[in-house]
């Protein structure tokens, strides 16, 4: 066992004059929470395993990050739930907030329930923005919930059990909702939407702000290169994260796809097209020029 630096989440052990010896006619239970103190000089002394998590604070102070059992996995990170409600709660508008995944495998996601504080509205994107400033991508919730008050229990603590489930709504962005305006846009939606689990998405919506992460990405890739029969390369959806962007993507890789007949084929068709056009028209005509 090595003490961990300040300010890193770490098992939190109890020792000292008040620390019993172990758990009557309970061997190995006690074999597995009360080890050897080596941090002190009183010959045969015991610590005990407390199963939470904690982190000391630079004035010296300990901060209560949870139990141990709040410690979960995602997509291949450990991360401690405690932590994220801790940071959370540094928000000047949150009074209280407690972070619950939903979900299994590579559809788990982390929900973050606030409290906000008497005549204060917290939005998401403020509380994603927020959070983003002091933990890493992989701790950031997918989706936030404010509530008058948490659900609790016989024992006075929050019952995680009935926190609601924020179900497959869009989540509540800066940006408004716009629709898809053109067949790529459409299919793109309903490819991210399938991905999801959103049933509404806006084209100008940002994939990683809506829940995304690395591995749903792969999945959306996967899925637009057989739609679209292209080999859009991952990167893409890094770089261009929205729908709309994704969209001008597709198009102008398919317009690199096309051989030099073909393109100009459809050059003469967008000519033919301008032809047409009443008087005072914008242009429609491309010109296509050799490199």
């Amino acid at each position: 066992l090595q003490p961990v630096p300040v300010g890193v989440a770490g098992d939190l052990y109890a020792g000292g004059l008040a620390i019993a010896r172990g758990y009557e006619k309970r061997p190995a239970l006690t074999a597995e929470r009360f080890l050897p103190d080596a941090w002190s000089t009183t010959p045969g002394a015991r610590m005990y395993r407390t199963g939470d998590r904690a982190r000391m604070r630079p004035d010296g102070t300990i901060e209560y990050l949870g139990r141990n059992d709040d410690q979960i996995k995602i997509r291949g990170f450990r991360v401690e739930l405690g932590e994220i409600e801790a940071a959370l709660s540094e928000h000047p508008d949150v009074a209280e907030a407690v972070v619950q995944p939903r979900g299994s495998g590579s559809d788990l996601q982390l929900v973050g329930y606030v409290r906000p504080r008497a005549g204060a509205t917290v939005a998401a994107n403020a509380l994603r923005a927020f959070l983003g400033r002091h933990l890493p991508g992989h701790m950031l919730p997918a989706q936030f919930v404010s509530l008058e008050a948490f659900p609790l229990g016989a024992t006075g603590k929050v019952d995680r059990r009935r926190l609601p489930d924020p179900g497959i709504t869009r989540p509540d962005l800066q940006r408004a909702f716009r629709a898809p305006e053109n067949e790529i846009e459409a299919l793109l939606q309903e490819i991210w939407g399938q991905v999801l689990g959103l049933a509404v998405i806006g084209v100008e919506d940002d994939f990683f702000e809506l829940g995304g992460h690395s591995l749903t990405a792969m999945q959306v890739i996967t899925r637009v290169r057989t739609a679209f029969d292209l080999d859009v390369p991952v990167r893409v959806l890094f770089e261009r994260p929205t729908i709309a962007q994704m969209a001008v993507a597709v198009v102008e890789q398919q317009l690199d796809a096309l051989s030099d007949e073909e393109a100009d084929a459809l050059l003469r068709e967008f000519d033919s097209l301008g032809q047409n056009d009443p008087p005072g028209a914008a242009p429609t005509s491309l010109s296509h020029s050799e490199p």
